[in-house]
């Protein structure tokens, strides 16, 4: 189980993410299924037999259990590697759009070859991004959610939550902007 304490970037993060995500859903537009606090049924049992644990109705997940697989499945590896912000933008399309969108949209807001695998270009380009300006995080940072908003609309669930996904990303946007190191 992930130790409360043990990565304090994440930590600043991760209250964002469950605040968009919510409580309990099952939602029949949603091909998630039932979910709670962003974990669905079809990720909770696997994890759970990984573990050794019995599989139970996902409603029943504990806060540990919620922290440890948002941080092992959808924070590590490459979010303690982004900048402050960013990585908040990162983590949170992980959870919510799943780990390769995250990576295509990271990229494309990087201007690196969107190919959804962190490889040298897109190491190149957050390592530059870390030495750089912060106006230069604070950008990218924009860009990656103009990105988002192009993505969201482009998914035939978009008609359901749509507007629910919009202001998330304003809300998610606004946060990451105030991470930016000044």
């Amino acid at each position: 189980m992930y130790q409360l304490g043990s990565d304090p970037e994440f930590e600043k993060c991760l209250p964002d993410t469950l605040k968009e995500e919510g409580g309990y859903s099952n939602d029949a537009h949603d091909p998630g299924g039932m979910t709670m606090e962003g974990i669905t049924q079809r990720e909770y049992d696997p994890w759970r037999r990984k573990n050794s644990l019995p599989t139970q109705w996902v409603k029943n997940i504990s806060a540990g259990e919620v922290r440890t697989i948002y941080h092992d499945e959808y924070w590590l590896p490459y979010c303690p590697n982004v900048p402050p912000g960013l990585n908040l933008c990162l983590f949170d399309t992980n959870v919510n759009n799943g780990v390769h969108a995250g990576m295509v949209l990271l990229q494309h807001s990087l201007l690196v070859d969107p190919d959804g695998v962190w490889g040298p270009q897109t190491e190149g380009a957050i390592n530059a991004l870390t030495g750089s300006r912060n106006l230069l995080l604070s950008r990218t940072i924009q860009s990656f959610y103009r990105l988002r908003a192009v993505y969201y609309q482009s998914l035939r669930d978009y008609r359901y939550f749509g507007k629910d996904w919009m202001r998330r990303d304003l809300d998610i946007e606004k946060w990451a902007l105030s991470m930016v190191p000044t």
